[in-house]
């Protein structure tokens, strides 16, 4: 990546020599014995000694016949697969595209490259933007703001050629064109709905139900001739919040009759059907309620793709894991996860990344791909300061926060296509989930919860590889079949 420099990175000596003798005596071979994997390449994200998504060498395997469940094991099962990832990657907001078009040019490439580039970068490929304004705007807007035009002849995007579409078309080229992106609304626009505004939720009136269906199909048809194909699109960003910012609320029995009735069929009968459709786009706390909703009802369901859920109100990994079990042709999506810069939120964001993927979600997306110097801009105000990327528009210096490389120890080495295969851990100190990518490589991640360091080992088919983890530290371990 570009702004890693691993020479210092991995600049604590005592700890890389005391990996590489452990390494060393690990592979010593025996005689007649013949591993199903070579060796892992390791990379390391932590806090102390200081590593940001540092290459850190590899280490060769060793024959193990049985682990000791008293030693720290990640165990994994390649014959076991389960869900095939989408990607990974965050949010086109009006926020982020702004605050790009400020910079010079070659802050610009910096930031491109450190983010989409699929070799230097964190090859990020799944992206999310907004349907008109969100919070994270520096006004409101909506594409049609003439009040009652139910045919939507005053409909235009104009407003996203400024910055939003050029910089989409930037992040786009910078992946080889491997860019998928999905959209949603905060709000339909006020003249849509119960409340006459906005902000503070409010509904969708029913007379204009008809209406705002054939918004997303304008919307996705407008895009498509910008050349920016839209994938998937969720029916409401957090259809059960009620905000001082753009807001519109969605009972459950609300959001199915409404794809059921209205969307779904807009969808379809304009050519439209291959879009991905997603429910609820809100928390994981009463996700099966919502599923259950939509998904029991035949005429609905038909017309879903799945669910997008974000992470605000408590954890629940569980919950992820009902949805899918009680309805397993359905997809699962995390859109939206907004945090600091801060190794805290680095560390959530590793615990969460792990855990949902180890519940069958299929694609993971943080919030602001980039924020000013101010964390915003933002129109509702209370600008949250930093995120995963900041960038000073007045210096032109751009930050790569903690979670930043976080987030790449996943999105690095877990490429679209990929299939996750059987990961455990036996010590409550780790967490892991594993993939095998279309190349046959396997990628595992480790998070150690731990504040000390911590030697642990990976097993598989017989034989294993031991690492010192650092506290708290993000280690992404790629294995190299045999031969």
């Amino acid at each position: 990546m570009n702004t890693l420099k691993t020479s210092k990175l991995c600049a604590d000596w005592r700890w890389l020599i005391l990996n590489g003798i452990i390494c060393g005596l690990l592979a010593l071979p025996v005689f007649g014995e013949q591993l199903n994997y070579k060796e892992a390449h390791v990379y390391v994200t932590a806090a102390a000694p200081v590593q940001l998504g540092a290459d850190c060498g590899t280490c060769a395997f060793a024959p193990l016949d049985q682990p000791d469940e008293d030693f720290p094991t990640i165990l994994i099962d390649e014959s076991k697969t389960f869900q095939t990832i989408v990607g990974f990657g965050g949010a086109f907001t009006d926020a982020a595209a702004d605050t790009f078009a400020k910079l010079p040019r070659d802050a610009q490439e910096q930031f491109l490259k450190a983010c989409f580039d699929p070799v230097a970068g964190n090859g990020y490929t799944l992206c999310r933007t907004t349907i008109h304004s969100c919070d994270y705007a520096s006004a409101m807007y909506t594409y049609d703001d003439v009040a009652g035009d139910k045919d939507l002849a005053h409909f235009s995007i104009e407003h996203d050629r400024t910055n939003r579409l050029p910089f989409i078309r930037r992040a786009e080229a910078a992946t080889g064109g491997k860019l998928v992106l999905f959209a949603s609304p905060w709000s339909p626009p006020g003249w849509m709905k119960t409340n006459g505004e906005m902000l503070h939720g409010g509904k969708l009136k029913a007379e204009y139900f008809q209406t705002w269906a054939n918004y997303f199909v304008k919307y996705l048809k407008a895009y498509a001739a910008e050349g920016v194909p839209i994938w998937g699109v969720t029916v409401q960003n957090e259809a059960a919040a009620t905000q001082v910012w753009e807001s519109c609320i969605f009972t459950a029995t609300e959001e199915r009759d409404f794809v059921r009735d209205h969307l779904g069929p807009a969808l379809h009968q304009n050519g439209l059907a291959d879009v991905k459709l997603m429910v609820w786009d809100h928390n994981r706390g009463i996700m099966i309620q919502r599923a259950a909703a939509a998904y029991e009802d035949r005429e609905a369901s038909k017309y879903i793709w799945g669910m997008a859920f974000h992470w605000y109100i408590g954890d629940h990994f569980d919950n992820v894991r009902v949805v899918h079990d009680a309805f397993p042709d359905k997809h699962l999506l995390f859109t939206e996860g907004a945090g600091s810069g801060t190794w805290v939120s680095a560390y959530r964001l590793a615990k969460n990344v792990i855990s949902d993927l180890n519940n069958w979600t299929e694609g993971w997306t943080v919030w602001n791909l980039l924020l000013d110097q101010n964390g915003g801009p933002r129109h509702a105000g209370g600008e949250h300061g930093s995120t995963i990327v900041n960038a000073d528009t007045r210096s032109g210096q751009v930050t790569f926060n903690p979670p930043h490389y976080v987030f790449g120890q996943f999105s690095r080495f877990i490429r679209p296509g990929a299939k996750r295969i059987a990961c455990t851990s036996n010590d409550d100190d780790f967490l892991a989930t594993a993939f095998r990518n279309s190349d046959g490589k396997l990628a595992v991640v480790v998070e150690n919860l731990g504040d000390h360091q911590t030697f642990f080992q990976v097993w598989i088919n017989g034989q294993a590889v031991r690492y010192s983890s650092p506290p708290r530290a993000i280690i992404t371990m790629v294995l190299q079949p045999a031969g």
